[in-house]
């Protein structure tokens, strides 16, 4: 008789996820903490919420290590990998959540600074952080990595957002590409592409109209959670569950595209 489907297989493996301290981040890493894994906790600024989140992830049963880095700087890349693979005893799952949008420009607006600013964070550390990460996924022998996108690769984004929409592009792009890479290594590869998901993300950048407009093309009648995005990550990285899966991405969408 074939097993009973569920994430028993999670149980005690070694979490990395980056921007773990609010929104997506922060709902994925409780969900994998109450599957019994050890959660890396990434933060940069917010130390006061990783802790938060840290707690959350005890108090359900599993273990959190609290990892702090700008990945923005370059430097911090092997920096971060090399603390997780301290903290953690080695990186089983690495999730690539953290990303900004930061600010709506308009395309004529958009300078060399802002450029960078953005790539460096979205699409550079993430290329960073998995090269630095993976000898101890290989080592692994399961290793699964994970990126947030967005349904913004797809669409092209709102107005402002064009070049947001285009690192995401980027990612989805790039998690073909490693899937067929590291296919080899025994490494899957995968991501998560959330539409609308109320998290501080849109604190200050998207008006309540806007989130209103977005809200009644939805389907499913409603703007997406944070807690909406969390089994698809677990999925994804489940051997058990989706061990045959690799150079996907699952919309988060309620419908809407």
């Amino acid at each position: 008789m074939a097993q009973r489907p569920s994430f028993n297989d999670l149980r005690n493996q070694r979490v990395l996820i980056t921007g773990a301290s609010t929104g997506i981040g922060a709902a994925v890493a409780v969900g994998f903490g109450a599957c019994g894994a050890h959660v890396g906790v990434h933060y940069h600024r917010n130390a006061e919420a990783a802790k938060t989140v840290a707690a959350e992830i005890e108090a359900s049963g599993g273990r959190a290590t609290l990892l702090q880095a700008d990945l923005a700087d370059p430097a911090s890349h092997a920096i971060l990998a090399q603390q997780a693979v301290k903290g953690l005893g080695g990186i089983d799952v690495l999730i690539n959540n953290a990303g900004q949008i930061f600010e709506r420009r308009a395309i004529e607006k958009i300078d060399d600074a802002y450029y960078l600013r953005l790539f460096d964070l979205n699409v550079r550390a993430v290329v960073g952080l998995t090269n630095q990460s993976l000898p101890a996924l290989a080592e692994s022998g399961h290793g699964a990595i994970i990126t947030t996108t967005s349904i913004a690769a797809r669409t092209g984004g709102a107005q402002g957002t064009s070049l947001y929409a285009a690192t995401k592009g980027a990612l989805e792009s790039l998690t073909i590409g490693l899937a067929k890479e590291l296919g080899p290594k025994g490494i899957r590869v995968n991501a998560v592409a959330p539409s609308m998901i109320v998290t501080p993300l849109h604190d200050g950048i998207t008006s309540p109209e806007t989130l209103e407009r977005v809200r009644a093309q939805v389907p499913l009648g409603r703007l997406g959670e944070p807690e909406d995005c969390v089994g698809a990550f677990l999925f994804l990285a489940s051997s058990r569950l989706a061990g045959y899966v690799s150079g996907i991405t699952i919309g988060i969408t309620g419908g809407r595209v």
